[in-house]
């Protein structure tokens, strides 16, 4: 029964990345969902609206949209909401260009965002909204070797091109027992401006500075290695290229059977990259948006036990006051769905940590407000 069980989750994530990057919501749709353990009780979903809802962004959150936009489906059969996975940084761009209803980011608006959005929010202005949480995991390819420890130093020097092979005695010493080949490291990064970039190089920037030289963003910075698009793109990589290693979302190592890092923070033991533990490094987290909105500090640098520390929260971005007249209220609607307590629990089987109560309690009320 757990067997079956196993295959059946990894089932359900192959089948979310198998779709494409812009899942139509409608009444109908992919059953491959059904009976898992993120099917919606759709009896507790609120629908108001109707038509065509755009928004795009974020591929971190891919995943969870597309189950959030077929357990929603199932019970609005009257808005249709195409969510495109173009990245953060395109989707905050067109959003802020009055394309889109929300969109989806893996790190918070930037103050010269916040300032843009004014002129497309009527009388108001981009609040983030938390709504995805989970561990970025360090996913890796080399062969005979199953179990990998690294560190934050370790990790910038691979992704800075500082340390180029596997058995390089930094990697030996982390991993006493494990035989390391003479392989070349080929290290990918993401080629489009992304959050999960952004999240990975705060976590570089906090923990291994002098091995990480270079400023935390959305477009990557480091010298050397490859780059592919979006997180199926890196972690598709990983699955296919000896002596790969990459940066994605848990989600992606689970559809793909793809091993992951544990990660050597200094506490007790070496952390694993698991929904758990990032809940327990999201719970950390403190608040550092005001007015409604509910952007959040992370704690990158954390040595606490059990406390996964290269985690993001994707936001969808929305303008407090001054959102689409037409769009508001099917917006409204499908937001709650993702903040409520139905709509983050579908999520665990998927490899993403769902909000912490308090959190996505204040989330709920920033959405009830937009106006």
């Amino acid at each position: 029964m757990k067997l079956q069980r196993n295959n059946r989750l990894r089932a359900i994530a192959a089948g979310a990345l198998a779709l494409s990057g812009a899942f139509v919501l409608t009444a109908c749709g992919s059953d491959n969902n059904t009976g898992g353990g993120g099917a919606a009780s759709t009896g507790n979903i609120k629908c108001d609206g109707k038509g065509q809802l755009l928004a795009s962004g974020s591929s971190a959150q891919k995943n969870a949209m597309d189950l959030w936009t077929k357990n929603y489906g199932a019970a609005c059969k009257d808005v249709k909401l195409n969510y495109k996975a173009t990245g953060s940084g395109a989707g905050i761009q067109e959003w802020l260009q009055g394309k889109t209803a929300f969109a989806g980011s893996d790190s918070a608006l930037k103050p010269e965002e916040v300032a843009s959005s004014k002129k497309m929010c009527k009388g108001g202005q981009g609040i983030n909204l938390p709504m995805v949480g989970g561990p970025i995991a360090i996913g890796f390819n080399v062969p005979g070797v199953d179990k990998l420890t690294l560190d934050a130093e370790t990790l910038g020097k691979i992704f800075n091109s500082d340390i180029k092979t596997w058995d390089d005695p930094a990697i030996k010493k982390l991993n006493p027992g494990v035989k390391l080949p003479s392989l070349k490291i080929q290290a990918f990064h993401r080629s489009d401006e992304s959050g999960t970039t952004d999240n990975f190089t705060k976590y570089l920037k906090a923990a291994a500075p002098k091995a990480w030289p270079h400023e935390p963003g959305k477009a990557w910075e480091g010298k050397g290695g490859q780059s592919a698009d979006g997180s199926s793109g890196v972690s598709s990589q990983v699955k296919q290229v000896s002596g790969a290693i990459s940066y994605f979302e848990l989600s992606y190592a689970t559809a793909n059977s793809i091993k992951t890092v544990d990660l050597d923070t200094g506490a007790s033991q070496p952390v694993k990259a698991t929904v758990e533990n990032a809940s327990k490094a999201i719970s950390e987290a403190k608040p550092k948006g005001t007015g409604k909105d509910q952007a959040l500090d992370l704690a990158y640098d954390t040595k606490a036990a059990g406390a996964y520390p290269i985690t993001l929260v994707t936001y969808e971005i929305a303008c407090d006051k001054g959102n689409k007249a037409g769009t508001l209220k099917a917006a409204k609607s499908f937001l709650n769905y993702a903040a409520s307590k139905d709509g983050q629990s579908a999520l665990k089987e998927l490899g993403y940590a769902p909000l912490p109560d308090a959190i996505a309690a204040k989330v709920r009320e920033s959405i009830s407000s937009l106006s």
